[in-house]
């Protein structure tokens, strides 16, 4: 989504929510009809689909009528639902602008009643081809149909990621919490790769690489967009969408394109070359 309105999910009462969660209670079926979701609710069909054309109308149901009669849950309306929840945990209380887009993920800044910010991170997967996800993701690989919000399982398994590399010391953010396909983590200060001695963090980079992989871990991702620097110039890593363990079966190749992909952007943007990189082999 766009921008995230706090406005809009403080009008959005509690019978509301009930009938969006409803919707997303029968999701597997895509379309869920007005009847199915009255009952689920435990709503008159009546007071239920004026609710129905309330949430339609902020986009958070699409209403559909080409084949089957219905509505269905929207990128928006699975949003707020975990808005909500991270709200009533008193996670966050407020929302602010859009920081960035990425491949499988929107990343917004957000409060706390407190007002320390942290980064929201909403997964939608639905960008990217379910068949490139299927060969990615460990998670996937007995699983022939999928929805793109049961592909949101991917911030569960974000989050446990980050909590089990920031608990043994590794340079991530502080993961908050998470609910649905929403990440609250830390609100890293730091700034793109912008070097003024390229070696110090081309090194600190590779062995970053082979740390992961001695702990078990393939990033599958490593690149520029997803690290940042401190005023030392120590890297953050920031981003995780492609995370797999070193047994998986691609993981020697994403362990590859991880070295390659530090290799090629410090002789291209820096001019420098090394003659060390790791190799997935010492590692087996």
């Amino acid at each position: 989504m766009g921008k995230l309105s706090a406005v809009v999910l403080r009008c959005l009462s509690r019978e509301l929510f009930r009938v969006l969660t409803a919707v997303e209670m029968d999701m597997k079926n895509d379309i869920v009809p007005a009847s199915l979701i009255a009952s689920i609710a435990s709503l008159k069909h009546g007071g239920c689909n004026k609710i129905l054309h309330e949430l339609a109308k902020h986009k958070l149901l699409a209403h559909e009528t080409k084949t089957v009669q219905g509505y269905r849950l929207s990128h928006a309306g699975y949003d707020y639902l975990a808005l909500k929840t991270l709200s009533s945990r008193q996670v966050i209380t407020s929302a602010g602008n859009q920081m960035g887009v990425g491949k499988e993920s929107d990343i917004y800044i957000v409060a706390n009643y407190e007002e320390q910010q942290f980064a929201l991170k909403l997964h939608c997967l639905g960008r990217t081809s379910f068949s490139n996800l299927k060969n990615k993701r460990d998670y996937h690989k007995h699983r022939h149909k999928m929805s793109w919000l049961y592909l949101s399982q991917a911030a569960m398994k974000e989050f446990a990621s980050v909590k089990a590399l920031h608990d043994r010391e590794f340079p991530v953010p502080k993961p908050t919490d998470y609910n649905r396909h929403a990440v609250v983590m830390e609100l890293v200060d730091g700034y793109p790769l912008c070097l003024e001695d390229p070696a110090a963090v081309y090194s600190e980079l590779m062995d970053l690489i082979v740390r992961l992989a001695n702990h078990g871990l393939i990033h599958g991702d490593f690149n520029e967009f997803n690290l940042l620097l401190d005023n030392d110039d120590h890297a953050t890593l920031i981003d995780f969408p492609q995370m797999m363990s070193a047994s998986h079966a691609s993981a020697e190749g994403h362990f590859d394109r991880d070295v390659n992909c530090i290799k090629e952007f410090f002789k291209k943007c820096f001019n420098y070359e090394s003659g060390f990189f790791p190799a997935f082999k010492d590692f087996r």
